[in-house]
């Protein structure tokens, strides 16, 4: 609402450019369908999304939503939205503005809730707790660690991954590598298939005392003529300075955390929520609280719920039968300058 109301007073338009293994793409779309003065065009994995992860966006009828799906993995995706916005004549004449966790605003806003949960999980500013994030792009655990440098009493920030293990592996080892697309599992929790975390390179900044030459290197020739890189002492500290463990998840493991989940507690997880939960007890230390980040209803992911106890999920009040609804989504080759004559062809 800000949006439309400060660029109708502005007499502007903003065209926003995002990309999403499934979560970040539809909340962004359901914030800004319909708003004035205001274009949405969204990049999503061709196929690697769940059916009700694809009927949430793509279902969607205003006019101001593009929904382009990339043949291709997340991180092809990621990597073009990284492209357009350095291309800065581009992005300045038809006024692109990005959205998932590229953008420094979304961690920012993600930092709150770590305080919040910190604040319902102790009585005393003397107390310490762990969290526990289901991980694929680095985001959200990246707003953790802001919030531990900001003075936030956390004893472990604990990254779980799924079988795209890249961060557990550097976590463990120190060396950080990119798998090709065809290296990339289709897993039961598609929101943490990526390969390349983008918002890793804010935490090696950190953790290389903030040198920005080198920290480019690395992310820049490096990567790109290695597909790797190896930071052994770097990542002893990451643990043992600022708190960090990590583990990964199998299907398997998904299954057996949302059944007994839900046999113990009667709470139903979803597939992604259920990778932190297991990892999580890896690293229960049963002196401080653990706080497990949910991440998603587990409607999103209803056949590995079924799967996994024999029922349906419960299916918020106003989705019902979006599956069957008609699609509105264009399907494109993984190629920038395809993309932005897309986009320049249905700027507001």
């Amino acid at each position: 609402h800000l949006f439309e109301y400060e660029l109708a007073r502005r007499g502007e338009t903003l065209n926003i450019l995002g990309a999403t293994s499934g979560d970040t793409g539809s909340a962004a779309e359901y914030a800004m369908r319909g708003k004035r003065g205001i274009h949405v065009f969204m990049l999503s994995p061709h196929g690697r999304m769940s059916p009700f992860q694809q009927a949430q966006m793509f279902s969607l009828p205003d006019a101001n939503i593009h929904n382009l799906s990339v043949e291709g993995v997340f991180d092809d995706c990621q990597d073009i939205v990284k492209a357009v916005s350095n291309d800065l004549a581009f992005k300045r004449q038809y006024r692109i503005g990005t959205v998932n966790s590229i953008n420094w605003a979304r961690l920012l806003a993600q930092v709150v809730y770590y305080f919040a949960g910190y604040f319902q999980a102790t009585k005393t500013n003397d107390e310490r707790v762990s969290f526990a994030v289901p991980s694929g792009n680095f985001g959200n655990v990246c707003a953790g660690h802001v919030a531990r440098m900001m003075g936030l009493p956390i004893e472990q920030l604990i990254v779980a991954t799924n079988e795209n293990d890249v961060l557990d592996e550097f976590f463990r080892t120190g060396r950080y590598r990119v798998r090709a697309a065809a290296e990339t599992h289709e897993t039961s929790s598609p929101s943490m298939d990526i390969s390349k975390a983008s918002n890793f390179e804010r935490f090696v900044f950190d953790l290389l005392g903030r040198d920005g030459d080198r920290t480019r290197g690395l992310f820049g020739a490096e990567l790109s003529a290695r597909g790797q890189f190896s930071l052994p002492g770097e990542a002893k500290a990451a643990r043992e300075r600022f708190g960090f463990a990590s583990g990964r998840s199998t299907h398997a493991n998904r299954l057996d955390t949302i059944r007994d989940t839900w046999q113990r507690f009667g709470t139903m997880i979803d597939t992604h929520t259920a990778d932190g939960v297991k990892v999580a007890r890896e690293q229960l230390d049963p002196a401080v609280p653990m706080i497990v980040l949910e991440t998603a209803l587990p409607i999103k992911f209803a056949a590995t719920i079924v799967e996994a106890l024999g029922r349906e999920p419960e299916r918020p009040a106003g989705f019902e039968g979006i599956e069957q609804l008609p699609k509105r989504v264009q399907v494109m080759p993984a190629d920038v300058e395809g993309i932005k004559r897309y986009i320049a062809s249905h700027c507001a």
